[in-house]
């Protein structure tokens, strides 16, 4: 379903979705109160979702949507903007699944056809995403009000995958405690962020770096709610500064991050070298460097996202012996990332994202081994 107040927009955006042959527009609405009385008949499984629309805004009907139609995922459309960044944050915590961001004029072609791809790729995973839920709570009714068991005395546990997919293996955790957290997240990041670190951050002393797929304006924005979540100062990192415990870095849209050892120290670097994965930031040469400069003692969380980025930087931490955990596909918004890691026998374990947050506690708190760099 497209809502959109612009003509000009539902129809580019209804011909991209209706040109690819998995994909269907079943409806379109100019305004967020048509696309309520639409939404039920339609039962969409992605709905496309313009920010600034008369009658009623995106963020107004967004919630509503989500409750006439269960399952649904929610794709906010905005400008790339200051105020367009902040609203889309808004909407991820009121259940957006993910957002896109719109060019400033349909005349820039190139920057047209990258938002056609982004917005294909998006559809085509959430619905694929919502496809598999949907499926798997038709078979299995009870598993819609099971909670997660609880994990703080169980050790980690064998992944197992929700919708009895792709096998996957496990290894044993590193050897040396962990003296830095990385994490890498793509569609459904924002919102997993938040919830597995709101609890911990305060109490673990480490640094934490994260890589978000996101562009700039929105990545500040992030590091904001992040802060807000936690209690913990986070930002955007800068070129050059030292690593310090106990603050969060998030990678700055447009540039990757990256870690080298300056003498005694520890710091970071960003970089405009060319996207990896289609993506810059992107995880792998986070976790590449964090593999070559912490070694061992390098704890990596894959969460919620599109692709399979993350996946040779995860190789890369257990080839020097760090430990890699991995969000289940069960709590995930799309198994891409977490996935790719998890059947690659990277994972020490697989978890629900209620669960990650204890298991990362255990690593980071564990007794100290001799020979940590």
């Amino acid at each position: 379903m497209v809502v959109d107040d612009s003509a000009v927009i539902r129809g580019l955006v209804s011909r991209w979705l209706d040109a690819e042959p998995d994909l269907k527009v079943v409806s379109t609405a100019p305004n967020g109160a048509q696309a309520l009385r639409l939404v039920a008949k339609a039962e969409p499984e992605v709905i496309i979702l313009d920010v600034e629309m008369p009658e009623m805004d995106g963020i107004t009907a967004l919630p509503e949507l989500l409750k006439l139609v269960r399952g649904v995922r929610v794709l906010m459309s905005s400008t790339l903007t200051q105020s367009g960044a902040e609203i889309s944050m808004k909407a991820l915590t009121l259940g957006a699944a993910d957002y896109l961001t719109k060019p400033s004029s349909t005349r820039e072609a190139n920057a047209v056809e990258a938002f056609r791809q982004e917005l294909v790729a998006k559809a085509r995973a959430l619905g694929e995403a919502a496809r598999r839920r949907s499926s798997f709570l038709r078979s299995t009714p009870a598993a819609a009000s099971s909670a997660p068991a609880a994990a703080a005395a169980a050790p980690l546990r064998k992944p197992s995958s929700l919708y009895g997919g792709a096998a996957v293996t496990t290894r044993p955790a590193g050897a040396l405690r962990p003296q830095v957290l990385a994490i890498g997240s793509s569609t459904g990041g924002p919102q997993a962020l938040s919830t597995l670190l709101g609890p911990i951050a305060a109490r673990l002393d480490v640094p934490i770096l994260i890589t978000q797929h996101m562009p700039a304006t929105f990545t500040a924005i992030l590091a904001e709610h992040i802060a807000k979540a936690t209690g913990v100062a986070a930002a955007e990192a800068k070129d050059g500064e030292t690593i310090q415990s106990r603050r969060i870095y998030v990678a700055p849209g447009n540039h990757h991050m990256i870690v080298e050892r300056q003498g005694t120290s520890r710091i970071l670097r960003l970089t405009s070298d060319p996207p990896e994965n289609f993506c810059r930031p992107a995880v792998d040469p986070m976790l590449r460097s964090v593999a070559g400069v912490y070694g061992g003692s390098t704890l990596v969380v894959i969460l919620t996202g599109m692709g399979q980025d993350g996946l040779q930087g995860s190789r890369a931490v257990t080839e020097v012996g760090g430990t890699v955990l991995a969000q289940d596909e069960a709590s995930s918004v799309v198994w891409g990332m977490p996935g790719a890691v998890a059947t690659a026998g990277l994972c020490t374990s697989v978890l629900p994202l209620g669960e990650l947050g204890t298991a990362i506690e255990r690593l980071v708190k564990g007794p100290a081994m001799a020979g940590v760099r």
